[in-house]
């Protein structure tokens, strides 16, 4: 109790945890991003539920790793080399995620440029998968609750700060779950975008479990540019279709 009542006393815990809420919450979108495009594959009675049991698995992973900072701290440490790059298992999760998120971008690029090819199976694929999609949900929520608590070592060394601040992240995850997931199933170029973004982040994640540092101010620079880009581009859009119903 005395050391948490230190903390609240402590300008530079409020400093520190303010910064980890929002690394925390620029780390989670990432995750919300995927979460919402396999969501919306799923018949709509049972999207929400999808999403509410990713993101509290989310929650529940994050905290139960929290609970397990030294054992985290350690995953750090080199466990073999390959061709001179010493890998450690965060390193081999990091390239694990990087693949099935890579490999999983592709497919779902693939399927929206291509649909004919799924046509015959889509109905019944969409109903059958609701398991096989929170399994998905599951294996990158452990890729980015991961390197989500690392962060969070890295930056303070108070487990009651990173707990409020991973809790505070996941709230405002699932605050936007739905919303994100409409605004994604109502503009399918974004879906396209976000997909690309998937795809980014993936080869980022192989990149840095080889040792190969990305600077994340440059991949979200570039996330943002793009979504400016298509932001005025559906504001063109809207104004072209409010001008045709006006000459209708």
């Amino acid at each position: 109790m005395e050391s948490i009542l230190a903390l609240v006393q402590d300008p530079a815990a409020w400093v520190a945890l303010a910064t980890l809420v929002v690394m925390e919450v620029v780390l989670g979108i990432d995750n919300l991003i995927f979460i919402s495009i396999l969501t919306n594959k799923l018949p709509e009675h049972q999207r929400e539920r999808a999403r509410k049991i990713g993101i509290g698995l989310a929650l529940i992973m994050r905290l139960g790793l929290l609970a397990t900072v030294a054992w985290i701290v350690r995953l750090t440490e080199p466990v073999f080399t390959v061709l001179g790059n010493e890998l450690s298992w965060k390193d081999l999760i990091l390239i694990a995620g990087g693949l099935f998120l890579v490999w999983k971008a592709t497919k779902e690029i693939h399927h929206h440029v291509d649909p004919t090819d799924h046509e015959d199976t889509l109905v019944g694929a969409a109903v059958a998968t609701f398991g096989g999609v929170i399994v998905q949900i599951l294996v990158l929520d452990l890729v980015f609750s991961i390197d989500s608590i690392i962060t969070a070592v890295g930056m303070t060394p108070h487990v009651q700060i990173m707990i409020v601040a991973v809790v505070s992240a996941v709230l405002v995850m699932l605050l936007a779950a739905n919303p994100l997931a409409r605004f994604i199933e109502r503009n399918p170029t974004i879906v396209m975008l976000a997909l690309s973004f998937l795809l980014l982040i993936g080869t980022t994640l192989i990149a840095e479990g080889f040792g190969v540092h990305v600077p994340k101010g440059y991949i979200y620079a570039a996330m943002a540019f793009s979504a400016l880009v298509e932001a005025l581009n559906m504001v063109a859009r809207n104004a072209r279709l409010r001008a045709k119903a006006r000459k209708g």
